[in-house]
């Protein structure tokens, strides 16, 4: 089964990934979100957080 950039696994044609969306969809299977994206997404809110904060100089 080929891997992705960080090592994930993923389905190896696109029946497979078909198959994996509607187990996903029926609550079958559960989604994961890899780790860099819940990181990305928190990152933006703290952004946003010090952005509305107060001086930096």
């Amino acid at each position: 089964m080929p891997r992705g950039p960080k090592g994930e696994k993923r389905p190896a044609d696109v029946i497979g990934n078909a198959v994996k969306v509607m187990r996903i969809a029926t609550g079958k299977e559960e989604h994961i979100m890899p780790a860099s994206s819940v990181g990305a997404a928190l990152g933006q809110l703290g952004g946003k957080a010090r952005a509305a904060g107060g001086d930096f100089a």
